[in-house]
């Protein structure tokens, strides 16, 4: 298993959160504690390696992207994750994010542990992905699928928090029929251009969805059935 991230990345760690809890994206240590612990030049490409902990979108090939740092922050904390939550991400990619969760919802040593289910549809990634999880510890604590994210994972369902790493043109059914009572999901919606709103969807006890706008991102397109 490889921990923190390299000596030779240890100043670039430290800048890169200075500069998310100076934004007001990083509120929480547990939130601190993830992003020191997850080595993020593991999930990108060799010819990115350098770039890691630059905060910005990084390109892993076959048209797909590693989300900037303070995007992911924003997700995280926005869905309070905690230990014992069950998480389905849709849009696996190279497997940073799912860590990510994977660290705040069965961080080592804590109880009760919860889990993450991350769900992707390039095909040509799940290779990849697998790798990075598997060589950075993370394997036993993300369960990764080739499938359509759109759809959710039914046989797994319920969750107690969805985020949506890819922008739908609308909200899709499954996911929120699929999302616990009290669960919360993180969603990008709009169309395929490089502009979408992020939407923060609350499921209450009784069944009913609240919706709120938290702004304009740019991510890529979900595909599949859904997309």
């Amino acid at each position: 298993m490889i921990g923190m991230p390299a000596d030779e990345f240890k100043d670039e760690v430290d800048r890169l959160l200075n500069r998310l809890r100076s934004n007001g994206y990083l509120r929480s240590e547990e939130m601190e504690r993830a992003v020191r612990a997850v080595p993020r030049e593991e999930f990108v490409t060799p010819d990115s390696r350098r770039h890691a902990y630059r905060d910005t979108p990084l390109s892993i090939g076959r048209g797909q992207t590693i989300s900037a740092p303070h995007m992911c922050v924003i997700m995280c904390e926005g869905l309070d994750l905690r230990p014992g939550h069950k998480v389905l991400e849709v849009g696996a990619g190279s497997g940073y994010h799912a860590a990510l969760c994977a660290e705040l919802v069965a961080p080592e040593g804590v109880e009760p542990k919860g889990h993450v289910f991350t769900v992707e549809i390039v095909e040509d990634l799940i290779e990849f992905a697998e790798q990075n999880l598997k060589r950075t510890g993370y394997d036993d604590r993300v369960t990764l699928i080739h499938g359509d994210g759109g759809k959710g994972l039914p046989e797994e369902a319920p969750f107690d928090r969805i985020l949506v790493a890819a922008a739908a043109p609308s909200i899709p059914e499954p996911l929120v029929q699929q999302l616990a009572p009290g669960g919360l999901m993180m969603i990008p919606v709009g169309g395929r251009g490089f502009y979408q709103d992020l939407f923060f969807i609350s499921k209450k006890e009784d069944g009913r969805i609240e919706r709120r706008n938290w702004g304009g991102v740019a991510f890529v397109p979900l595909t599949g059935e859904f997309g």
